[in-house]
C-alpha cells in the first residue's frame, strides 16, 4: 500500500483519506458509540485465571481516541483525562496500536495518558515483508507469540477497497492467526459506495478494486463467514449495533486454547 496522502496547512479535503486516515475521525465516530455497547468486565469474562498481562492488538488505530477509550472500558478505568494511570493497570493488559499514517501515530503517542501499557506505531498492516518481524519483536518481549484479544474497528473497509476480495481474506486470516480473540466492527456495504463517492466528487480515480469486489453485500454476515468457515474461529457474541449502524462482533479462534469464552 503506498504511503498516505501528505496534509496541507489547511488541512485535508473531505474525504482524502483512502486508507481510512482521516485526521478527525474520532469527531464523527465517538469512541463512546462502541464503548457502550461492550459489557463491563468483558476481559475478566473471557480471561478468568489471567496472571499475566493480556496483549492487545489495535488495526488501524487512526489517532487513538478510540484505543485509549477501549483501555479505560476494559479494565475499567475512569474517563477523566487527568487521572493517572494505576500502577496495577500496565499488569492487566498491555495494548498494542498500529496505523498506515505516522502523523496519527505521532498525535497518539504525544496525546496517550497511558504512554506505559499502551503503545502506537505506525505499521502498514498489509505489508507482509514489516508486520511479521515487527508483531513477533512486540510479542517475544513478553514471552509471546499471539495476542490475546485484537481490535479491528471500521478498518476492513479501507483493506477491502485498496487490496480487493483476496486483500480482505488475507487480512482476516492473519488477525486470526494471531489473536486468540477478535472484536471486529465491519462498515456496511453503503459505506463502501460513500467512499467511492467522496473519491468522484474530489476528481480522483475510483478505488482500484470497487468495482470488482465479488464480497458484497451484507458485510457484517459476509465477514462472520469468512472467519468462521475459512479462518478456525467462531462468532462468541455481537454486541449490537452502533447509532451509524456498524455491528461489533467478537470471535474465537478454536484452534487455541484461550483462558473463557463468557462475554456476558
Amino acid at each position: 500500500m503506498a504511503a498516505p496522502m501528505s496534509r496541507g496547512s489547511r488541512g485535508p479535503e473531505p474525504g482524502a483519506a483512502p486508507y481510512g486516515n482521516f485526521p478527525n475521525y474520532s469527531r464523527f465516530h465517538p469512541p463512546e458509540g462502541r464503548v457502550s455497547l461492550l459489557p463491563q468486565g468483558l476481559l475478566r469474562s473471557l480471561f478468568p485465571a489471567a496472571s499475566r498481562p493480556l496483549l492487545g492488538l489495535d488495526v488501524g488505530c487512526n489517532s487513538g481516541e478510540l484505543s485509549v477509550a477501549l483501555y479505560r472500558h476494559l479494565l475499567g478505568l475512569p474517563e477523566s483525562n487527568s487521572s493517572p494511570e494505576p500502577p496495577a493497570a500496565g499488569k492487566e493488559l498491555r495494548l498494542l496500536c498500529c496505523d498506515i499514517d505516522p502523523e496519527l501515530i505521532q498525535r497518539a503517542q504525544q496525546s496517550s495518558p497511558f504512554p506505559a501499557s499502551i503503545s502506537f506505531a505506525s505499521l502498514d498492516i498489509m505489508d507482509s515483508g514489516a508486520r511479521g518481524p515487527f508483531l513477533s519483536s512486540y510479542l517475544q518481549r513478553f514471552g509471546r507469540s499471539s495476542f490475546d484479544i485484537g481490535f479491528c474497528m471500521s478498518v476492513t473497509m479501507w483493506i477491502h477497497l485498496n487490496h480487493g476480495d483476496r486483500g480482505l481474506l488475507e487480512f482476516l486470516a492473519f488477525l486470526a492467526s494471531l489473536c486468540t480473540f477478535l472484536l471486529v466492527e465491519p462498515q456496511p456495504w453503503k459505506c463502501y459506495r460513500a467512499a467511492a463517492r467522496r473519491l468522484r466528487r474530489l476528481g480522483r480515480d475510483d478505488f482500484e478494486h470497487f468495482r470488482s469486489l465479488r464480497i458484497n453485500g451484507d458485510m457484517a454476515e459476509s465477514i462472520t463467514r469468512i472467519l468462521t468457515q475459512e479462518c478456525a474461529m467462531e462468532l462468541v457474541c455481537s454486541f449490537g449495533s452502533t447509532s451509524w449502524d456498524r455491528s461489533l462482533l467478537l470471535f474465537k479462534s478454536t484452534s487455541a486454547d484461550p483462558m473463557g469464552s463468557d462475554c456476558s
